[in-house]
């Protein structure tokens, strides 16, 4: 699943994030979400969310 929308995505959930240094390589970084940091209900380039371990970066993908 894409990480588009912000009803797809809640807390503890595990993703893969592009944080913004990774932008123009496309590298994900997985991590588990401890807070959504966009409030709008989508995004194009997928919500903001940030990692238990305190990095920030865009969901790319929801992991099940």
């Amino acid at each position: 699943m894409n990480g588009k929308s912000r009803k797809d995505i809640q807390a503890g959930n595990t993703v893969d994030i592009v944080l913004k240094n990774d932008q123009r390589s496309g590298k994900l970084t997985r991590g588990v979400v401890k807070d959504l940091l966009t409030n709008s209900p989508t995004h194009p380039h997928g919500i903001k969310v940030r990692l238990e371990d305190g990095q920030v970066g865009r969901v790319k993908e929801i992991i099940n």
